[in-house]
């Protein structure tokens, strides 16, 4: 397995990233095709033995229970926390990127994972609605209390992201 250097963070991940969006329990209003638990830990436990260390999800597929089943798969399969790298996504949600949702949706992510931290949180699109500010500044206190190691952006132009960095 090849890895890089994610952004300038010195977080080590495989070029290849394993996603999240086909794990949790099926439903008629997400989605009917994903996989359940033992397959979820079988697909994870054949990823890291390959040597993938990256997985990515986010808080609302299949309504959280994807982050429930990789945190489980992590668990069942004795992963030393250090030797995953971790990322998740937040947005659609009550709130979507406000202070107030951000600080709630990050204590529900890392609860359905099982872990104390994320290595990556990102938003998984721009907000219209919320000031930018209020934005970075929500995601700045995840890093300043440990929750997060780096954050990132998901889906969004170019010159949105731009302005956040400003």
């Amino acid at each position: 397995m090849k890895y890089a250097e994610l952004g300038n963070t010195g977080i080590q991940v495989s070029r290849i990233c394993v996603g999240g969006m086909s794990f949790g329990r099926a439903s008629e209003d997400f989605h009917l095709w994903t996989l359940d638990q033992e397959h979820t830990t079988a697909m994870i436990g054949h990823a890291l033995e390959l040597g993938v260390n990256f997985i990515d999800t986010a808080n609302t597929y299949s309504h959280g229970t994807s982050e429930e089943y990789i945190g489980c798969a992590l668990k069942e399969l004795g992963v030393k926390r250090e030797h995953v790298v971790l990322a998740s996504k937040v947005y659609f949600n009550e709130g979507k990127l406000s202070k107030e949702a951000i600080t709630r949706e990050i204590d529900g992510t890392l609860k359905r994972l099982d872990t104390d931290y994320l290595d990556l949180y990102q938003i998984h699109r721009f907000d219209y609605d919320t000031p930018v500010e209020e934005t970075m500044e929500a995601l700045d206190a995840l890093i300043r209390a440990g929750k997060v190691r780096a954050i990132g952006a998901s889906a969004m132009y170019g010159y949105q992201f731009h302005n956040m960095q400003v």
